[in-house]
């Protein structure tokens, strides 16, 4: 019995290691078997590099034709599990015909490597990047070895952003206003706007904001789309009156968003709507859909830190609406700010000057979010009323 699980058991062990993998920062990956583990983070037009060790096992030796590294960057759909799409491949050759009696190193780099997208995992769909070295052989198959990593592209500020304003509602019988402080939002962005209700003549009891998430794959009369309710925020509990404007202060760093993606490589795209939801007393739905764009924002942390950092800092948070509560006593650090914000792109303190130490960050989530409340059950459409658009104002 013994030697029949020696007989499938690899010739060889292979590690791949990263040159800087002790600096590197690390994330998250799920992966299929839905087991978490942690792998590096890279940008796009980064140098990737590191080695590659061979040991064969004790008594062992490895006749082979040659040891190759590949870096790919592979869509897979789910539907068709185990065909990859290639969109990005390049090969090292590392070692020429021969034997391996013993650990055997290699070195290897890719350099300014273009990975046009970014990482994506979903319902049908997922895009990595991946390493992948082979040991090729004339027998007993080939030898192969992967290593997962992540990417992350970050986007600058848009120069258009326009406002989203648009009057809806149920002819005779509602009309309301909604509008949205901007169209295009960051990941760790809030969304601000209001609601106001020029005629009400429904019994209203309550009204939702949802964020919701359209997954499409494939094409033509091989296309699945699938909706994901990431978020559903209550904005109202009671019954309005004509005249009364709902504020709307909604938080997106708590949700697991992506940013928008659109027709990647013609197999997939991503999108995402802000649902306004509004429930009468006998339970029937109104609502108005509006995509907005969601995108990973990159700044130069360097063109904030002045002398005095907290008037930068604070017209920094202005311009995102937020306002932080110590920052001149020192309850919150100057790099902590921008961190949890998603506003800076560097991996420790040494990246923005010697004078930067890391400090104790106070846990401020609970002052913004406790208000949020995440609902994971799908809404039927199709028992709902649509709203439909009046005049633009």
């Amino acid at each position: 019995m013994n030697f029949l699980l020696g007989a499938f058991k690899p010739a060889c062990n292979i590690l791949i290691t990263f040159s800087d993998a002790k600096t590197r920062k690390q994330v998250p990956m799920k992966k299929e078997n839905g087991q978490t583990v942690m792998v590096p983070l890279f940008h796009s037009q980064e140098n990737i590099a590191g080695k590659i060790s061979v040991e064969p096992l004790q008594g062992k030796k490895i006749e082979h034709n040659g040891v190759k590294v590949e870096l790919l960057g592979q869509i897979e759909m789910y539907f068709d599990r185990g065909n990859f799409y290639d969109f990005t491949s390049l090969v090292r050759e590392l070692d020429i015909p021969g034997e391996l009696y013993e650990r055997k190193t290699y070195p290897f780099e890719f350099s300014t490597v273009e990975m046009p997208y970014e990482t994506y995992s979903g319902v049908n769909v997922r895009l990595r990047y991946v390493l992948k070295v082979t040991i090729s052989r004339n027998y007993g198959g080939s030898i192969v070895e992967y290593q997962d990593f992540m990417v992350h592209n970050y986007s600058p500020p848009p120069s258009i952003d326009n406002s989203i304003k648009m009057e809806v509602g149920i002819e005779d019988c509602l009309h309301i206003e909604f509008e949205y402080n901007k169209s295009k939002y960051h990941l760790k962005d809030v969304i601000i706007g209001k609601i106001y209700f020029l005629l009400v003549r429904i019994k209203i009891k309550n009204m939702d904001l949802e964020i919701r998430r359209r997954e499409s794959t494939g094409s033509g009369a091989n296309t699945h789309v699938e909706t994901e309710t990431l978020a559903k925020f209550e904005l109202m509990d009671g019954a309005p009156v004509r005249g009364e404007s709902i504020p709307i202060r909604l938080f997106l760093s708590p949700y697991e968003l992506t940013p928008t993606h659109r027709n990647i490589n013609n197999k997939f795209s991503v999108k995402y709507y802000l649902n306004l939801v509004l429930v009468d007393e006998e339970d029937r739905r109104y609502f108005k859909q509006q995509e907005i764009t969601v995108y990973s924002l990159g700044l130069n942390v360097k063109k904030y830190w002045k002398t005095d950092r907290v008037v930068y800092l604070e017209e920094l948070l202005a311009y995102y609406g937020l306002a932080w509560p110590g920052v001149k006593g020192g309850s919150i650090s100057f790099e902590g700010c921008l961190q949890l914000l998603g506003l800076c792109t560097f991996e420790s303190a040494s990246d923005i000057g010697d004078d930067v130490t890391p400090t104790n960050i106070i846990i401020i989530s609970k002052l913004f979010f406790t208000s949020l409340k995440t609902n994971h059950d799908e809404p039927d459409e199709t028992k709902g009323h649509e709203m439909r658009v009046g005049r633009v104002s």
